[in-house]
């Protein structure tokens, strides 16, 4: 017996078991023979992170496409895994040990701190796992990979592959070693990767600085002895090797070619023409530090300009023993103590002093406050400082041209298709990736050196010191590249390398390439790029032929989720509250292509609803002996209701198989959920309800065996959204009628079988409009819930009056409806609404007060009409659309539309009466 209440929480880690128990989630579990295979990598979760709303939105989507092609009885797999997330991790570990006063990194050394790192994995890494089975992800969990394979496996085949790539990739001079600017984190004294520097709006200045002319007698009263240039990083003049000015600008074309005279320096330092100074920025004129800008970098290299670096890793200042600074200076003994006194400083310190050096020198002109975005690392919190070292190097533009050839030429596609632009812009703009950390935790990139620093690239040490042998023509040491790789290098092999590879193996041939890859846009350059060139070059075929990009879960009112911001919502706080196919059912019903989810609690709590009130209409079809039949006939029905109903699962199961197939799983999700609740629950339920209670046998026998089939029809529809309701209401269902052969999960997809009976539909479309509007009349009129009031029905044709006769108790008892009359002429003071050739007039006379409520409909019609003014003069507003967040016009809009709606359903509601 169905319980009289659906708990989530008593019933989904059971459901859950009980999958995993029946092994339902192995790869090719229920599948057809010979089927054809479907595939899915999910995106590697940190080993460090914790299911955050994105991950729920991205892991309802590939569950949702799992499950469904599972149901339709393809060979499927779901790929599980996590990443070792390298800069993340090694912070938790570190952090754990200052927190139990234990010896630091350094202090353990390297390799006792692998393995502390490894202990930590395995006790505490990966619960996003498990968070993701409360969810009901359908993974093939005996599968799970991590991108550092397997604690002490010496040939871990995960850790091979990424050797291999690497190795192969330096062989074939794609891989190499350059000193060029990267984003370093001066507190975790790393390199990192463009996603993990976070940009945040900060209050500074912007500092304006006399750069004397070289050969003209420096005089801050005349403007002809200097040039002007402007700066929010005062420190990094130390490193300034040229002035740059735009070749256009007439206020400069004289003195270009000609040098400056760097103060506190003293470096004479070239003024060279450049389209990248903009003549309408400040002076128009800028100082060019190619070691410590990232376009100055651009600029010093088109011009030649030397890259002195005057940092320390931490971003001290870094002056003694710098032989790249002191390079062609001869400083005086004043000079001297100036460097000093600079010379390890921190880079905040070392900037009030050098502003205080220009102003003593005159070379400080003014100081503007300036509000701008300062680039921060997201790890370490601090500001990144753009670094001149020594890196490895990936030859990504060589790389991206078979991977924009794969786009261009359709064998992968984007959805929504827009993003392929995005995917464009960045693959041929494309920079050399920089591959190297300063880390302890990740691959240690397999590189050797010789005594006079020459490298040996090779899967292992024993090959390298081969190579080394024959170089040298002798034994000598090597020592180890300390250098691990960035965390995406291995995550950019993970479509294959998770199947096996470098070996042919049996799951690389049948589940690779995959079919979809399903992500968020944030990552289109950092993962899917560098995966499609990774699997071009190693497979020699595309990774994926799809890729699903997913919007972005923002709050009700369309602002980002932030802590900062307070409105940060946790899915398993919404796993808990509602249930997880509420929490699943709300995001794929949002899930629309481009646009973002405004997700309000409303919607889950709408949704739960929906969960509760499946759950009552089995129930009450239990109640009533609603039970399944071997060999159900649709064609055999005799009844219109049930024809009309097996006729709408029809449709509906065609509108949700093509929502999935499409990648549209709003329309998905909304087609079910108009099926089911509307025309299932509210009208079929209901108008069946004196059949199933009623005398006449075999029309009950035959309304009982149809409701049955179709709640199995609307369990499967609805599998792939709320997979824990459906399977247990499957079970439940499932001791009525013949033995179920397979859990709901491994049972096959409802394949819409093409019957129709236009007649029925005809009629109980006509039923459900006569009912519906006679509804909205009362409630429109505010008629009291109790009253029965009479219908006059006038214009009728003999069909409708057949309709009316047939269906006359539906409509007195759903309608409540005391007598239905036909006149020639509609009564006085009467609502009406016009189905067809026939009105349908109620007399309200008597019932409500007509003059009252026209007053209160004319009433309620000016307050909408002064909302939407009110809203248009915003609207109208250029200022107020162009400064207003994005999220407030569009709420605007909303409410705009809304009251739109709402003054036409009360204008109707008042031509009625009038």
């Amino acid at each position: 017996m169905i319980d009289k209440t659906y708990e989530p929480g008593a019933v989904e880690g059971r459901i859950y078991q009980t999958w995993l128990d029946a092994d339902a989630f192995r790869a090719g579990a229920g599948a057809n023979p010979g089927a054809e295979t479907f595939s899915i990598v999910i995106p590697p979760p940190n080993v460090t992170g914790s299911l955050h709303i994105g991950h729920a939105l991205n892991n309802t989507i590939q569950d949702i496409l799992i499950r469904f092609e599972r149901m339709r009885g393809k060979d499927v797999l779901w790929q599980p895994g996590m990443d070792h997330a390298g800069i993340a991790t090694q912070m938790v570990v570190e952090r754990q040990l200052m927190e139990n006063q234990l010896p630091s990194r350094r202090d353990m050394g390297r390799e006792a701190f692998v393995a502390r790192v490894w202990e930590w994995k395995e006790e505490s890494g990966g619960t996003i796992l498990n968070q993701l089975r409360r969810l009901g992800a359908s993974c093939d969990w005996s599968r799970a990979r991590f991108t550092m394979g397997e604690k002490g496996a010496a040939e871990d085949q995960m850790m091979r592959a990424v050797v291999k790539v690497f190795v192969d990739l330096y062989k074939k001079g794609l891989i190499y070693r350059d000193k060029r600017l990267v984003n370093w984190d001066p507190k975790l004294l790393t390199a990192i990767s463009d996603l993990e520097v976070e940009q945040r709006e900060l209050d500074g200045n912007l500092w304006h600085f006399r750069y004397p002319i070289d050969g003209r007698k420096f005089d801050p009263e005349d403007k002809s002895s200097y040039i002007v240039v402007a700066t929010t990083r005062p420190e990094t003049m130390l490193g300034d090797t040229g002035v740059a000015v735009n070749p256009e600008d007439e206020r400069y074309r004289s003195i270009v070619g000609q040098h400056v005279v760097l103060p506190i320096v003293g470096r004479r330092i070239p003024i060279v023409a450049d389209d990248y100074a903009d003549p309408e920025a400040g002076s128009g004129a800028v100082k060019i530090t190619p070691a410590h800008d990232f376009n100055d970098f651009e600029v010093g290299s088109r011009h030649e300009l030397r890259r002195i670096n005057v940092m320390h890793s931490d971003a001290s200042i870094w002056l003694k023993d710098n032989d790249d600074f002191r390079e062609g200076l001869e400083p005086s003994g004043a000079v001297q103590a100036i460097w000093d006194g600079l010379d390890g400083l921190d880079r905040f310190v070392a900037r009030k002093r050098i502003v205080e050096l220009m102003e003593e020198g005159g070379y400080l002109e003014k100081i503007e406050p300036h509000r701008h975005s300062v680039p921060h690392g997201d790890r370490g919190g601090v500001p990144i400082e753009p670094y001149l070292t020594d890196q490895w190097y990936v030859n990504a533009p060589e790389l991206a041209k078979p991977a924009l050839a794969s786009v261009r030429e359709g064998r992968t596609s984007f959805v929504p298709k827009n993003w392929e632009n995005t995917y464009f812009h960045w693959m041929e703009n494309i920079q050399p990736w920089c591959v190297s950390r300063q880390l302890w935790w990740g691959h240690q990139i397999p590189a050797w050196y010789g005594p006079d620093h020459a490298v040996f690239v090779e899967e292992t040490e024993a090959e390298a010191q081969a190579a080394a042998r024959a170089h040298y023509g002798q034994d000598v040491e090597l020592v180890r590249e300390e250098d691990v790789l960035d965390t995406w290098f291995s995550s950019a092999l993970w479509p294959f390398s998770t199947m096996g590879w470098p070996d042919q193996t049996e799951a690389l041939r049948k589940y690779y390439p995959g079919s979809v890859l399903v992500t968020g846009f944030d990552i289109i350059f950092f993962w899917v790029a560098r995966m499609m060139m990774a699997a071009l070059e190693f497979t020699g075929t595309e990774p994926f032929h799809t890729v699903y990009v997913h919007a972005l879960v923002r709050d009700e009112k369309g602002q980002k989720m932030s802590k900062s911001k307070g409105n940060v919502i946790n899915p398993l706080e919404l796993v808990d509250n509602y249930g997880a196919d509420a929490t699943r059912f709300t995001l794929a019903a949002m899930a629309a292509q481009g646009r973002d989810i405004k997700l309000a609690m409303s919607r889950v709590e709408g949704y739960r609803n929906f969960v509760t009130k499946l759950w009552n209409a089995a129930r009450f079809l239990e109640m009533n002996e609603c039970a399944r039949v071997e060999g159900f006939d649709a064609d055999a029905l005799t009844q219109t209701l049930n024809r009309w109903i097996v006729g709408a699962a029809e449709k509906a199961i065609a509108e949700v198989t093509r929502g999935i197939e499409e990648y549209r799983f709003n329309e998905a999700a909304g087609a079910a959920y108009e099926f089911v609740w509307h025309l299932f629950c509210d009208w079929y339920v209901e108008l069946a309800k004196p059949v199933l209670t009623g005398d006449d046998a075999m029309a009950r026998a035959e309304t009982r065996a149809t409701a049955a089939h179709v709640l199995d029809l609307i369990l499967k529809l609805l599998h792939p959204f709320m997979p824990f309701v459906t399977e247990e209401l499957w079970a439940e269902t499932g001791k009525n009628g013949p033995k179920r052969e397979n859990l709901l999960v491994l049972s096959a997809w409802p394949d819409a079988c093409g019957f129709a009976d236009p007649t029925a539909e005809s009629e109980m479309r006509w039923l459900v409009d006569v009912i519906s509007g006679i509804r909205s009349v009362r409630a429109e009129m505010n008629v009291p819930a109790g009253a029965k009031i009479p219908l006059v029905v006038v214009g009728a044709s003999d069909e409708t009056t057949a309709r009316i006769e047939t269906h006359r108790p539906a409509i007195e008892r759903l309608a409540r409806i005391e007598t239905v009359a036909h006149e020639a002429a509609v009564p006085s003071g009467s609502a009406q609404i016009v189905i067809a050739e026939a009105i349908f007039a109620l007399p309200l006379a008597g019932v409500i007060d007509l003059e009252v409520e026209k007053a209160r409909l004319a009433k309620d019609i000016a307050k909408l009409d002064d909302e939407v003014a009110k809203i248009d003069k915003k609207l109208s507003n250029a200022q107020f659309v162009a400064k207003a967040p994005e999220e407030v016009v569009d709420e605007q809009k909303a409410r705009r539309d809304d009251a739109l709606d709402r003054r036409g359903r009360l204008s109707e509601a008042l031509a009625r009466l009038s």
